[in-house]
């Protein structure tokens, strides 16, 4: 796959789509407020090996990669420094603000795998299944890999939605993104004002 192609389907690169750090997260990192705050900040040659106990949270959103093992991705430059991701809505994030760095590696998490926690598998030999009943991550409308075409064609039988390979379920990402990071922002909205409500009583 033609990595650069890849990074063509950047639409919607920009700070605006980083929507998960908070105001008191944010200020724990050197270059915030710059474009420096989007580089990924962890370096290693294998990034997949132990990817969750590497990077526990997403950088993007703040969500807990345990929690979304099923979905999560590594994204691994060609510099070595890498992102671990919640999702490929979040991968494609990292991916577009990168523009200058080319990504030698991405991994998503198998769910044709048994296991507690799936493991990765590189994206050339993932088949995805974009839409249907499964429930998305950070998305209306899911993305889910699996590490065979067999497994892949299974879960569409059982779920619905459409099979494809990585590049047409990035494109899927972006052409959902800007619906995503809208209803990302109001469930974000409603989460503060019940937490506001609930401490004041």
């Amino acid at each position: 796959m033609d990595r650069r192609e890849a990074l063509k389907l950047s639409l919607f690169a920009g700070a605006g789509l980083a929507v998960g750090a908070t105001p008191a997260q944010a200020a724990q990192c050197e270059g915030d407020g710059t474009p420096m705050q989007f580089i990924p900040r962890k370096s290693d040659p294998k990034p997949q090996e132990n990817d969750i106990e590497k990077a526990p949270k997403c950088p993007y959103c703040g969500m807990d990669r345990t929690k979304f093992h099923h979905s999560r991705m590594v994204v691994h430059y060609s510099d070595d420094l890498y992102d671990g991701t919640c999702s490929i809505h979040c991968a494609a994030i990292s991916l577009s603000i990168n523009l200058d760095r080319d990504p030698k590696a991405l991994w998503v998490a198998d769910n044709a795998a048994a296991g507690d926690i799936k493991p990765l598998v590189e994206v050339d030999k993932a088949s995805f299944l974009v839409g249907g009943s499964a429930k998305g991550v950070m998305t209306k409308r899911s993305k889910v890999a699996y590490g065979s075409a067999d497994a892949a064609k299974a879960a569409q039988k059982a779920n619905g939605g459409e099979l494809a390979d990585f590049d047409q379920a990035l494109l899927a990402a972006y052409s959902d993104m800007a619906g995503d990071v809208a209803m990302i922002r109001k469930m974000r909205a409603e989460r503060r004002k019940k937490m506001t409500e609930m401490k004041h009583g």
